[in-house]
């Protein structure tokens, strides 16, 4: 089966600097160090560990707003490593990303119903105006929204639902993965576990395949099926969630166990 997302042997080093004519260059921090992984349709692959570790420095190279210095990424089967912006415009559409702030990420002069709807403008332009307006009242209510609030602004909603407008416009395009960066870290403990359940069951409808960013277990426990754990740019382990947790085999995925109480995956669907 061809994953929806798949990184070979990904690199890429920051602050290398050159010295002059060649003398003194400076290597750089090897911010990320040969990192590969696959995501297939319908499952949830996490990739934890503490700030710098370099989670997000991979997620931003597989969504190709990063180019690394070395290695694949695919979406779909389709390598697009090498594709220009113009090239990549169209494929979009294949794997979309959840940011982790929700205010940050939406527009605060456009509408509600306007940023939904953009990527319809860019990937489906034979869409008349009452076509996009229709399925972005659709999108909406899938992710637990009144499409009454369309005609409002990003600042008069709450973290929450910022973050379910922010899921809709994601899946408004019709991907076959989404990338989640830290998706619930900047909500209450209470609405996480709504948007949890939430892209659960949106995974369940369109057999989705989900890459999540986290450094909470909690989070990662209640609906990861695969864990890679990262530490200084490389993966020291991975596995199925179950066996991670039950018997962590590297010393940095034990202390990360250790540091924090979390949710046992037998309690997932709880």
């Amino acid at each position: 089966m061809t994953a929806v997302i798949e990184a070979r042997e990904l690199r890429k080093v920051f602050g290398r600097r050159s010295g002059w004519l060649g003398m003194g260059a400076e290597p750089g921090k090897e911010a990320v160090a040969g990192v590969s992984l696959a995501v297939h349709a319908g499952e949830t692959v996490a990739i934890v560990g503490e700030s710098g570790c370099g989670k997000s420095t991979t997620a931003r190279m597989i969504m190709r707003l990063l180019t690394p210095d070395s290695g694949r990424v695919l979406w779909q089967g389709e390598d697009v490593t090498d594709h220009s912006a113009r090239a990549l415009r169209p494929l979009r559409r294949l794997v979309q990303m959840v940011f982790q702030d929700p205010f940050a990420s939406l527009n605060p002069r456009m509408t509600i119903e306007n940023s939904v709807a953009e990527g319809l403008r860019v990937h489906q332009p034979e869409l008349n105006r009452e076509q996009r307006r229709a399925r972005t009242a659709e999108m909406l209510t899938q992710c637990g929204l009144d499409p009454a609030v369309m005609g409002r602004y990003p600042h008069q909603f709450s973290g929450g639902q910022r973050q379910r407008i922010g899921i809709a416009r994601a899946l408004i395009v019709q991907p076959k993965a989404l990338v989640l960066d830290e998706p619930v870290s900047a909500l209450d403990v209470s609405v996480q576990a709504q948007i949890l359940n939430l892209l659960c069951d949106l995974q369940r409808q369109y057999q989705l395949g989900y890459l999540l960013i986290s450094h909470d277990l909690s989070v990662v426990s209640h609906i990861a099926d695969r864990i890679l754990v990262m530490y200084q740019g490389k993966i020291v382990e991975q596995g199925e969630t179950a066996e991670i947790f039950a018997d962590p085999r590297h010393d940095y995925t034990r202390t990360l166990l250790a540091a924090k109480p979390v949710l046992h995956p037998d309690d997932r669907e709880a």
